[in-house]
């Protein structure tokens, strides 16, 4: 393979922190990525001049590409962007880079050499290091794992860390069938991939508590449980 990476930041309202992160990643980059690179910004549906400011990064720089949709939804944009690339290595990273971004050569380490198929980041396993979150966090994060896990008899851990890479045709043997357009999209792809018996590695980050998040921990708890039950009853 030739090793192309194509790296995908879906953004929902990040007008305020976008180019600041964004050139954080790119210079990150610039200096430690040896094969051939892009950064994707996958915008869905904001409401604020987020695509506007993602338009002019991608002016700016060659190596910045930038696809839009009209309703928010992480999963759809992220669909969205793998298939709309010719890179060989597909990856995404929250946009909030909550995952320390030091550890990227290791995952494209485990993909390019060790031959992995998905390589995903875990803060729910030993080594792992979370700073800044939550007792209330935690204990939601955890008791997800040990549900999913349960549910749909999976080995990894952690679904929702958003730091994850993987081949190419790894992501094409499983994206189409996969449903959902937002958070649960995460869960349902690896499950897809497991039961493809694609190669799933799990390694520990350091990740730090995003304090501005927008997520809705409520209705995506309840997002997360309709999805499972989908999908362990095969709908």
């Amino acid at each position: 393979m030739k090793n192309s990476i194509d790296i995908v930041l879906p953004v929902y309202n990040e007008s305020k922190k976008l180019e600041k992160r964004f050139m954080r990643l790119y210079d990150f980059l610039s200096k430690n990525i040896e094969q051939d690179w892009v950064i994707t910004i996958a915008e869905n549906g904001s409401n604020d001049n987020t695509l506007q400011i993602s338009k002019s990064l991608q002016e700016k720089y060659k190596r910045c590409r930038v696809i839009s949709i009209d309703e928010p939804g992480k999963g759809q944009a992220l669909k969205n962007a793998w298939l709309s690339s010719s890179s060989d290595i597909y990856g995404y990273m929250d946009s909030d880079l909550s995952t320390d971004i030091e550890i990227l050569p290791k995952f494209i380490n485990k993909i390019v050499n060790e031959n992995y198929d998905i390589v995903i980041a875990s803060r729910l396993i030993k080594g792992s290091k979370v700073i800044g979150r939550s007792l209330k966090r935690e204990i939601i994060s955890r008791t997800y794992s040990k549900i999913f896990r349960t549910i749909l008899s999976v080995n990894f851990y952690d679904a929702q860390c958003g730091f994850k890479f993987a081949k190419k045709e790894a992501i094409l043997k499983v994206i189409d069938d996969c449903k959902d357009k937002e958070w649960f999209f995460d869960t349902e792809i690896l499950y897809k991939a497991e039961k493809n018996n694609l190669s799933i590695c799990e390694v520990p980050v350091t990740w730090i508590d995003d304090s501005d998040s927008s997520v809705n921990l409520i209705s995506t708890i309840i997002n997360d449980l309709i999805g499972l039950v989908r999908l362990r009853f095969g709908k």
